[in-house]
């Protein structure tokens, strides 16, 4: 009986062990590419293992991150229930399933909503991107020069920009297509200044709401989403990190962003205000161009959002050799 009761000890302990290692695969940040038909689009996950259960996050292709539901392992695949089945419109909407498996540093799976699973996942674990911070850089280069559009262009639906160069001002007139610089940067001091309005020409208000993304990528958020939540206002890293310093939107007047990245180390200083100090930007944010994050990117402005946002005196500083 001694030996029978320490056998089931024994048996108890490995259990939690074992749970634990066939999740290990799954541990860590993700950068996915998302592909249906002909269709591509980034997303990212962020998986942990607390109190020997797993939880983490999960971007879609807009908005912002999100906490997921319930996660499992099971005969080696990672099972994430990413939406709960809802009823809307009196129409019951089945959940929306994950399932990955790993191999090395990739995660490959399918995304299911009922009998739809036409859906691909593929992902790559994504990259630390610890550099060391530059000890020198560059003269400050406009990247805008106030005159024309010369070294910007449209980032998607060219025909449906509404972008123009007005007195030393690059302004969007209407709601329309973003805008991107046709240079891509790494590690980077950018210093940008936004007008970002209240009113528009018909007398209308607006919340005043646009981004400035970083190589493509990262959104620092310019203007207000209501306000109800802090990582979605002014000068947030949307979504992840909202500002250190609680400072008025200003709108109607000229905001200075003195914005620092290098890897994932971003820096924010605002109006002389450091909002941002050293912060650790944890994956892309939603309208990510793609979620190669290693790579290169440009900078885009939001055009799809509120119109009347102006920008000048657009600067970029880089390290030196």
């Amino acid at each position: 009986m001694k030996r029978f009761a320490i056998l089931l000890i024994a048996g108890a302990l490995v259990v939690p062990a074992f749970a634990q290692s066939t999740s290990k695969p799954f541990l860590g940040r993700w950068d996915f590419t998302v592909t249906n038909g002909t269709r591509t689009w980034p997303q990212w996950m962020e998986v942990v293992e607390k109190d020997g259960k797993l939880e983490g996050r999960i971007q879609p292709q807009g908005g912002a991150a999100r906490p997921f539901t319930v996660a499992k392992v099971e005969n080696g695949h990672l099972i994430i229930t990413v939406t709960p089945a809802a009823e809307r419109n009196g129409r019951q909407i089945p959940e929306t399933l994950w399932d990955l498996t790993a191999d090395g540093d990739k995660l490959s799976g399918v995304q299911k909503q009922g009998e739809n699973a036409n859906t691909k996942l593929e992902a790559e674990r994504a990259p630390e991107l610890k550099r060391p911070m530059p000890k020198a850089w560059t003269t400050p280069e406009p990247i805008f020069n106030g005159k024309d559009l010369t070294g910007w262009e449209p980032l998607n639906n060219p025909t449906n920009s509404h972008w123009a160069a007005k007195d030393g001002e690059l302004v969007n007139e209407q709601r329309g297509s973003n805008i991107r610089t046709t240079r891509t940067f790494q590690d980077f001091k950018l210093h940008i200044e936004v007008n970002c309005p209240n009113d528009l020409p018909d007398g209308k208000k607006q919340l005043c709401n646009s981004g400035i993304y970083l190589r493509g990528r990262d959104e620092i958020q310019v203007g207000s989403e209501g306000g109800t939540q802090p990582n979605h206002e002014m000068g947030s890293l949307y979504g992840f990190i909202a500002p250190a310093v609680d400072m008025p939107l200003g709108a109607g007047e000229w905001q200075t962003f003195d914005i620092t990245l290098v890897g994932r180390d971003l820096t924010v200083v605002r109006n002389g205000k450091t909002i941002h100090n050293h912060v650790e930007i944890p994956g892309i944010t939603g309208g990510a161009m793609d979620s190669k994050e290693a790579e290169p990117g440009p900078f885009y402005l939001q055009g799809d959002h509120d119109p009347g946002m102006r920008y000048r005196n657009i600067t970029i500083s880089l390290p030196k050799n």
